[in-house]
């Protein structure tokens, strides 16, 4: 049986549908095509990478040191291998001047994505871009995909809750995540992902007075998600936990076969060769 091939286009437009007023999506981002594999054929509508894992599984601490020259195969293999769209998490743009920034974007809009996550942590200086220059960078993002002819789905992470040095208190917290989410809209970001938030009302005043598709963490202490599609929650991450649970059972298993355990859990696996092959010559 054909399938219909989607273009990068339309799995951008459908992207975009996905964060629709009422939708909720639950993304378990991952690094490699077999995981996006996994997802497409589990049905999913849309897969998410995670910075995180892509930099651990090539052997790189998370923060922007992998090179980005690594970084672009991968998620061209990713996005090419399955016909649903990806989301790439690409941390702060691995660039350290606006001409760089700019030349990295068109490269990743040529992989396939269809939507990204811009995040506010400058890595060269480790600290906070000011509402202001992480603003120009949206833009500057929104611009590159307009003239490419292409609705990229931009996710404005912002990591305000990962400097209490500079923003102590809940209050100062809280209108920091409410200014800048209002600034990333209008600078041009479809959704807006604070990191690291985990209170509910807070969770609630922002898809309130924001209006606009909030992205939420699953860490310890957020609200179910039962409880998250119910307070107008549009979409929930995974970030590197798809891959940390993936790590668990491999280490238990390992820890079990040094005792010469773990035969039944190798040869009663559901996860067979065939099945396997069949997810990378499924087209």
């Amino acid at each position: 049986m054909m399938h219909t091939k989607y273009t990068q286009r339309e799995k951008a437009t459908r992207f975009h549908e996905l964060h629709k007023e009422g939708n909720f999506v639950l993304m378990p981002n991952i690094w490699d095509v077999l995981g996006a594999k996994l997802l497409e054929d589990s049905d999913y509508p849309a897969i998410a990478t995670a910075s995180a894992s892509i930099a651990f599984t090539n052997g790189y601490p998370d923060g922007e040191c992998i090179p980005f020259t690594d970084v672009v195969p991968i998620l061209t293999r990713i996005a090419n291998s399955v016909n649903i769209p990806v989301t790439a998490d690409i941390e702060s743009g691995y660039s350290d001047n606006d001409s760089k920034f700019q030349e990295n974007i068109k490269t990743l809009i040529t992989t396939g994505i269809v939507g990204i996550n811009i995040e506010d942590t400058n890595h060269t200086k480790r600290s906070i871009f000011s509402i202001d220059d992480q603003c120009k960078r949206i833009k500057l993002i929104r611009a590159i995909a307009d003239d490419l002819e292409l609705p990229l789905f931009i996710n404005a992470r912002t990591d305000v809750l990962l400097y209490d040095e500079i923003f102590p208190t809940d209050e100062l917290q809280y209108k920091e995540l409410l200014q800048r989410g209002i600034a990333y809209k209008e600078a041009g970001a479809n959704c807006f992902f604070p990191i690291a938030l985990r209170n509910k009302d807070v969770i609630q005043k922002l898809v309130t007075q924001l209006k606009l598709p909030i992205n939420i963490l699953a860490i310890a202490g957020i609200p179910d998600f039962k409880t998250l599609k119910e307070i107008g929650v549009t979409r929930v991450s995974l970030g590197p936990s798809f891959l940390k649970i993936a790590i668990k059972a491999m280490k238990t298993l390992s820890i079990e076969l040094k005792y010469l355990d773990g035969l039944s859990t190798i040869t009663e696996n559901e996860i067979t060769t065939d099945y396997l092959k069949t997810l990378i010559n499924k087209s």
